[in-house]
């Protein structure tokens, strides 16, 4: 048991440092709990933030980790609006923003990510957005009624997942949508040119506009207001509003200050961790978005910038934290909702990894699962308006063996009879 009169520190209010404060009590951890947010908002989940809370379907009081008694009750120290400006690893202590010294015994770093800004003219204009906060959704949701409202056109940079369930999210209210993307499909580094044929149809279908091979150049306006969007290849865009959904990046400056071993961005970036969630110093850790851990069932780092792994790995950082022997090898995955479809991925099959795709059910009618294969092997798995297959998808990726893709590819047979 770890002693009551120590302090462990969790910088990073998000999903992973929320987990690891509730998995500390949860394992019986007797010591002081500080966790320092940046934003005034108590911990929340970020999905819904493209999704249920943009959409208008979920309230904003949904999106919450735990009710606000909840960090008194457990004696979790909260420090709200205030960011970590410096780490001083021989002392053991992290100074915050308005000055407060804390001293640690442990430290987990749960940073996060922050949107990549578009680097042209024209991003300081008032209707230019980004998506990653809760601030973001709040504006973002008003923005959306009054472009459905008053039938306004939004411009969106980038065909990701926080691109397209934008989309989805502004044609839902109405608005009409152009996404510029550089690849030949939307989620063309993520799923490759078969399945992102897939989503450009389904976005089609709803009337969004895609623009791609071209990148944004500028952005025009008159008083501050957005006016058009302008593509290297010569194209003006009308557009009331403009978000740029072009990927995150890793919340490192902290650490880098303090002289943690990162990753490079040509590799991801990151905070460099081991299996356990231990970065280069001992006594500090690193989960969830800012976190590029070694994975033992994939053999490389990875840097995951999903639900799910802030979920789990902010707990499994906190057992390590406790001295517990930790192996963090969950398989990647994440979900999406765009439409009248809900996803689920499980895997990982980065372009040049897979030599094969195989298409179990009618992916015309987007009710499939397909899979990313190496030499047979599953390396990654999509099921599409399919249910309840994420766990033996997972199975088959863990198996590591050949499979039948004939036989994978048949609804007929049962995915739990494969790869026994």
């Amino acid at each position: 048991m770890v002693d009551a009169d120590q302090t462990f520190v969790i910088v990073g209010g998000g999903l992973a440092g929320a987990k690891a404060a509730e998995t500390l009590r949860e394992e019986g951890f007797r010591g002081r709990v500080i966790l320092v947010c940046d934003e005034r908002d108590r911990p929340y989940e970020r999905p819904a933030l493209s999704k249920g809370y943009l959409t208008g379907k979920d309230e904003r009081d949904s999106v919450f980790v735990h009710e606000p008694s909840w960090y008194a009750r457990h004696h979790i120290e909260l420090h709200l609006g205030q960011p970590a400006v410096a780490l001083d690893r021989e002392a053991h202590t992290v100074r915050l923003g308005d000055g407060t010294v804390l001293k640690y015994d442990k430290l987990l770093l749960a940073t996060g990510a922050e949107p990549r800004r578009l680097d042209v003219p024209g991003t300081d204009l008032v209707g230019v957005h980004h998506l990653r906060r809760l601030a973001h959704a709040d504006r973002l949701r008003q923005v959306l009624t009054a472009l459905g409202r008053d039938n306004g056109h939004l411009v969106i940079a980038g065909g990701g997942w926080i691109g397209l369930e934008v989309a989805a999210a502004a044609r839902g209210y109405g608005a009409e949508v152009t996404v510029v993307e550089a690849q030949p499909t939307p989620l063309h580094d993520v799923l490759g040119p078969e399945l992102g044929q897939v989503f450009t149809e389904l976005h089609g279908d709803h009337g969004v506009r895609f623009h791609f091979g071209a990148r944004l150049t500028s952005i025009s306006g008159q008083d501050g207001v957005v006016l058009a969007a302008h593509t290297d290849d010569g194209e003006e865009h009308p557009a009331h509003d403009v978000l740029a959904a072009v990927g995150a990046a890793p919340r490192t400056a902290l650490a880098e200050a303090a002289g943690l071993a990162l990753v490079d961005r040509e590799h991801g970036g990151g905070i460099a961790v081991d299996a356990s969630l231990r970065t280069s110093d001992p006594d500090i850790y690193a989960a969830g978005d800012v976190a590029a851990a070694h994975h033992p069932l994939l053999d490389t780092r990875l840097r995951v910038e999903h639900w799910a792994n802030a979920l789990n790995g902010g707990p499994a950082a906190a057992r390590a934290m406790l001295g517990r022997m930790v192996r963090y090898d969950r398989v990647p995955y994440f979900f999406s909702d765009q439409y009248d479809i809900g996803l689920e991925y499980s895997g990982y099959a980065p372009p040049g990894t897979y030599d094969q795709v195989v298409i179990r059910g009618d992916a015309g009618r987007r009710q499939f699962v397909a899979f990313w294969l190496s030499e047979g092997r599953v390396l990654a798995g999509m099921s599409v308006n399919v249910w309840d297959v994420t766990d033996q998808i997972q199975r088959l990726i863990r198996h590591g063996q050949p499979v039948d893709a004939d036989a994978l590819a048949d609804p007929s047979v049962p995915l739990e009879s494969l790869g026994a």
